[in-house]
């Protein structure tokens, strides 16, 4: 049986769905609602700038990370982390248009934070493990971010709580990828640890 949503739409265009077999209610957001409420959208658009220099930052170490690796077993992962660039990309132009409609200003490079350590080009540069567990470190400081802008934005900015659920489960994607890799990497040094000292 399909699933029948009601599209509610108020006089100022905005507008949540409602699902018609569950009985779920729809909710209707005037733009004038946050609009009005000048402190609780600042406090969103600090979140999104955090969240948007978070975004760079990783664009900026996957860059260096993929073309820094070296050795056969590095190719699968730069090349995950090559795909992923764009992706990040994505998310922080995503990101700076939203922060633009809520009438904040956009972070120039000189404004945004860098705090990923645990991303930084390894000094072997054969060392897959070290970035993979960066790449994962990284992933679980977006999710913890987007999941305290989901909880900002409820009841309150459902167009920003929307984009910001899309994008979350991106991240979710790219952190389940490298734990694979993780656990793959790891169970191969262990069998090579222990034909070691046979």
């Amino acid at each position: 049986m399909r699933m029948c949503a009601v599209l509610v739409v108020s006089h100022l265009g905005s507008w949540r769905l409602g699902n018609s077999r569950t009985g779920t209610s729809p909710v209707l957001l005037s733009r004038e609602s946050l609009e009005n409420n000048t402190e609780q959208r600042e406090a969103i658009v600090r979140e999104l700038k955090i969240a948007y220099a978070m975004e760079m930052e990783t664009v900026q170490n996957y860059l260096a990370n993929s073309i820094d690796l070296d050795g056969i077993r590095a190719e699968e992962i730069k090349k995950s982390l090559a795909a992923d660039i764009q992706e990040e990309l994505n998310h922080a132009t995503l990101l700076a248009k939203r922060i633009k409609i809520l009438e904040g200003r956009v972070p120039g490079s000189l404004d945004l934070q860098r705090n990923q350590t645990f991303m930084q080009p390894p000094d072997d540069s054969t060392d897959m493990v070290a970035v993979i567990r960066g790449v994962i470190t990284a992933e679980d400081g977006a999710i913890e971010q987007y999941d305290k802008i989901i909880g900002l934005c409820d009841g309150v900015d459902f167009v920003t709580q929307d984009l910001i659920v899309e994008i979350l489960a991106d991240e979710q994607g790219h952190r389940r990828q490298f734990v694979g890799f993780l656990s793959e990497f790891e169970r191969k040094e262990a069998q090579a640890a222990m034909a070691a000292t046979h």
